[in-house]
């Protein structure tokens, strides 16, 4: 298929949600401070930011083969800025919990639409390749959206990250405008019962199941770290410059494993065995999590072979996960994306309501692995 989309602006904005939750992170202690409520409070603004970006995903994904990829775009752009322009003023909490959820709601586009867009150019000989590299920009949206967001912290407090996120907000829209063109050309209409059929279809589907549970795990292990760590750096008399820059070392986990990820598809490695590796390294590596939290910030040593796993892991799910899908991708993606991103939300509740980064991490690394297995439970079924 023709490629009339450029790459490196689809890569930003599939960066751009996981860039505007991170900034975010490091000005999480300043909201509790700012608004008087407690640590678990605080936390929902990243737990049900995650509630409301599956909602978002699921709408736009079906308004991506309804009224197109590119209109969709622009639409949840201009949600997005509402939602973070609202966030500069909220004089409340709940105002500000609420301007969370709208701007998430709308950023979910970012993420459905431009993986949309992309499964329309790309072929399934090279998507991989192509989900490999935008890993690799991945790895670079934590580095910048945590020391950008500490250093904002420092100096403008959460108003100032807000401020940042809605003037790109406009940005992002302009260049969407500008230089994104539609690549919906599926005459098949999308209606609730079609899509009800869908839903139905991809419930039975155990690899779908499957692929959901192990994105959910390293989204849970991802953002537990965004949740959680803030408050442990504090305990530990470090400062917002501090936790920003041990973005550095996440990035380099994310950046390497990015790397290492392209390196062996294009050498034509099997994507399920990036994925078993990446499951099976994050699940032991979460172990020297839970003990090395007793020792201040050394936790952060095992949450670097994490992150790596991390973007093993996660490219060869995306890639490979809606390949049966193709007449249907906009909605598919829409309800896969509905899927995981609600049990992502209902997993950072759960782990703001445990308030520890080690059993988190021991739990929902250990559901990757429970995930994996299913594969397992069927390979042996089928050879009985």
């Amino acid at each position: 298929m023709k490629k009339t989309n450029p790459l490196w602006l689809l890569t930003l904005l599939v960066m751009l949600p996981q860039f505007v939750e991170t900034i975010y992170s490091p000005v999480l202690p300043m909201v509790q401070e700012q608004f008087r409520v407690k640590e678990d409070s605080a936390t929902l603004t990243i737990s049900l930011y995650f509630v409301a970006f599956a909602l978002g995903v699921a709408f736009w994904g079906v308004q991506c083969d309804r009224i197109g990829r590119k209109k969709t775009l622009e639409y949840g752009l201009i949600t997005y800025g509402i939602g973070t322009f609202a966030a500069i003023f909220a004089p409340y909490f709940i105002i500000l919990l609420g301007a969370r959820m709208i701007s998430a709601f709308g950023i979910a586009v970012g993420s459905i639409a431009t993986q949309t867009i992309l499964r329309d150019m790309y072929d399934k000989s090279s998507i991989n390749k192509v989900f490999s590299w935008i890993g690799i920009g991945l790895s670079v949206s934590p580095v910048i959206g945590m020391t950008a967001g500490s250093v904002l912290a420092s100096f403008t407090g959460h108003q100032g990250v807000f401020i940042v996120l809605c003037f790109l907000a406009v940005v992002f829209y302009m260049l969407s405008v500008k230089r994104i063109s539609e690549t919906n050309h599926s005459e098949k209409e999308m209606n609730i019962h079609t899509i009800l059929n869908l839903l139905k279809r991809m419930a039975k589907d155990r690899e779908i199941i499957r692929s959901c549970l192990l994105i959910m795990s390293f989204n849970v292990l991802l953002f537990s770290y965004y949740s959680l760590a803030p408050f442990i750096f504090k305990e530990n008399h470090y400062s917002s410059y501090a936790f920003g820059y041990s973005s550095i070392v996440l990035a380099g986990g994310t950046f390497a494993g990015a790397k290492l990820n392209r390196f062996l598809l294009l050498r034509n490695t099997d994507p399920n065995i990036l994925i078993k590796t990446g499951v099976l390294g994050a699940f032991i590596s979460s172990f020297f999590v839970w003990i090395l939290l007793r020792y201040g910030i050394a936790f952060l040593v095992p949450y670097f072979f994490i992150v790596t796993a991390f973007s093993i892991t996660i490219p060869n799910i995306l890639s490979t996960a809606l390949i049966r899908y193709k007449d249907e991708t906009g909605s598919a993606g829409a309800l896969f994306g509905l899927i995981y991103y609600t049990l992502i939300g209902v997993g950072l509740v759960s782990i703001g309501y445990l308030q520890n980064l080690g059993i988190s991490c021991l739990i929902f690394s250990g559901i990757g692995v429970g995930a994996l297995c299913m594969r397992y439970q069927k390979e042996i079924k089928s050879i009985t």
